[in-house]
């Protein structure tokens, strides 16, 4: 409290109290400075944080929505199967002329003259290439359906998609953009018919990889990842906790053990290429391990991970009380029951948070996996870790090197993907924390 100098106070005494009090000021101003630049600082973060989000999900929340042409498909017994040759040669199926079937669709749908191979081929363009292989798929799967007429939703082409979606700007010149007049006629004309919709895309979760845009998706990705995943939640918790339990309880105290603990703390802000490199001479060189397996990518990611989990794993050991482990031991346990009885069920909470934040971390992992080659273009799902495969992280960079319009939003739509299993897997942590911890 400052105190009052009256007016009677000797003159010596009075530029010490205002010095005093200028000094409290200073520390006051200096203070609220500090303050002033801890909100800055924050609100700094907060608007990147929000102009990144609003970047990602503004180009990427249309990739959840595709355009679809549906038209009655003629399945022309003439065209698929001229010689009634399928109970013989089932592979007559597999080659048929199926973009046939698409193009006599169309003409009938928009009323085109057979003969004007310009403006069928306009018209053919309007439709996804993938539509071959979605009919060869409906006739393999049911043969009966030759010589009917099916109404079938086909992809429509990405450019008409995203015409559709009202990415392209249709008032400039028809010369600086890549959907015509004719072609933007057409698709008023199947969308008045109903034919021509926009719907929920499903395909962006289920199909491979693609160089067409509108068939294009992360479900080998996804499932790549998800094996990876397995592979280091079955290598990595295991290992990180034998280790910190060794670490923590049992192992004297020295200069080795000293050094392996300096070497794990280091390990743990190694960049992650390094352990693309290690991965790329141990598991694939030396080993001779299949190039772009999954497998490989969760080797490496385990080495990646393990030291996360070992240091989550021991704090969380050290911030068990000693009392604990001596009132076991009072009571006639031996130190493995000690340690797996009493300890490591308390300290489960931080373990479980350290291995889900490790996988977190390893998700989101894209360099490693580049050295090992998993920037493979993978179309078929893996049937095991064995077999080629990629992964989500990888996925969206090889989308983002792409040069067509309509792979922006796709990278974007799996960039939205990722971050929700990032942020799914790290409440999670967070929710196994609160559920499960102790305070002492």
């Amino acid at each position: 409290m400052t105190e009052i100098v009256s007016s009677s106070s000797p003159a010596s005494v009075r530029p010490a109290v205002a010095k005093r009090d200028i000094g409290i000021k200073r520390r006051y101003a200096a203070e609220r400075r500090f303050r002033a630049y801890g909100v800055a600082a924050i609100l700094t973060g907060l608007f990147f944080l929000f102009v990144l989000l609003w970047t990602v999900i503004s180009n990427g929340y249309t990739a959840f929505q595709q355009t679809t042409i549906t038209l009655p498909i003629e399945f022309a017994e003439k065209v698929i199967d001229p010689k009634n040759e399928r109970a013989t040669k089932p592979t007559k199926l597999m080659t048929a002329n199926y973009p046939l079937l698409v193009r006599d669709a169309l003409v009938k749908a928009l009323g085109i003259d057979p003969a004007n191979r310009a403006l069928v081929k306009k018209a053919t363009e309007m439709v996804s290439a993938s539509a071959r292989t979605q009919l060869r798929d409906i006739v393999i799967a049911n043969p009966s359906v030759i010589g009917t007429t099916v109404n079938v939703p086909l992809l429509a082409e990405g450019n008409i998609d995203s015409a559709n979606k009202g990415q392209i700007d249709l008032k400039i010149d028809e010369t600086k953009r890549k959907v015509n007049d004719q072609q933007i006629a057409w698709m008023k004309t199947l969308t008045d018919s109903g034919a021509l919709t926009k719907d929920f895309n499903t395909g962006i979760f289920t199909f491979g990889a693609s160089s067409r845009p509108e068939a294009a998706g992360i479900g080998v990705a996804a499932l790549g990842s998800l094996y990876m995943m397995l592979i280091v939640l079955v290598l990595a918790l295991p290992i990180g906790v034998a280790a910190s339990i060794y670490l923590e309880e049992f192992a004297p105290k020295n200069r080795l053990t000293d050094l392996i603990e300096v070497n794990i703390n280091n390990l743990a802000a190694v960049p992650s290429i390094v352990y693309g490199l290690l991965g790329l001479s141990i598991f694939i060189n030396f080993a001779g391990m299949p190039r772009s397996a999954a497998l490989v990518g969760g080797l490496v990611l385990t080495l990646m991970t393990l030291p996360t989990i070992i240091i989550a794993t021991r704090a969380a050991l050290k911030a068990v009380p000693p009392s604990i482990r001596a009132a076991a031991l009072g009571l006639g346990a031996s130190k493995m029951q000690t340690i797996f009885h009493h300890v490591l069920p308390l300290a489960m909470p931080g373990v479980l948070t350290g291995t889900i934040i490790g996988l977190a971390h390893a998700l989101g992992e894209t360099a490693p996996l580049l050295l090992i080659g998993m920037v493979a273009f993978v179309v078929d799902f893996p049937g095991s870790p064995m077999d080629p495969s990629t992964a989500l992280p990888v996925q969206i960079y090889m989308w983002a090197n792409e040069a067509e319009r309509a792979f922006v939003e796709r990278t974007s739509g799996a960039i939205i993907i990722l971050l929700i299993f990032l942020v799914v897997m790290n409440l999670g942590a967070i929710l196994l924390r609160r559920r499960f911890e102790r305070r002492w």
